[in-house]
């Protein structure tokens, strides 16, 4: 079973950019779509982007889409969300999930195999 651990975030300017990454661990990185959400103080948990296993195919929620980019490296066994032109309401925990099919438009928001701990992203007006 792949275990998640995030890092990256942190406090951050409007307009600023920012990278998370998410470092798995074990062999069947490669087997599992990576998706990250994010959740606000007060707000329910809100999808970000999702990548497919080979990383060939990436679907970025419209909240987000043309700043967010989600990539992986699985010869790192790690993903990344490079954040730009960041905004106070992009204020949240991100967190990334393991799933071992790859949905797309239709993205998975539960039967995840593992979650990590989540990462602190706060964004400065």
């Amino acid at each position: 079973q792949v275990q998640l651990v995030e890092s990256g975030g942190g406090l951050v300017q409007t307009a600023g950019p920012l990278r998370l990454s998410c470092a798995a661990s074990g062999r069947t990185f490669s087997r599992y779509a990576m998706n990250w959400f994010r959740q606000a103080p007060g707000k329910e948990r809100e999808f970000a982007a999702t990548i497919s296993g080979s990383g060939g195919a990436t679907y970025v929620a419209d909240s987000v889409k043309g700043r967010f980019t989600i990539s992986r490296d699985n010869a790192k066994n790690t993903v990344y969300l490079q954040m730009n032109s960041l905004k106070p309401e992009d204020t949240a925990v991100y967190s990334c999930a393991a799933h071992r099919y790859y949905g797309g438009s239709s993205y998975y928001t539960q039967d995840f195999d593992a979650w990590g701990q989540g990462t602190q992203v706060t964004v400065s007006s």
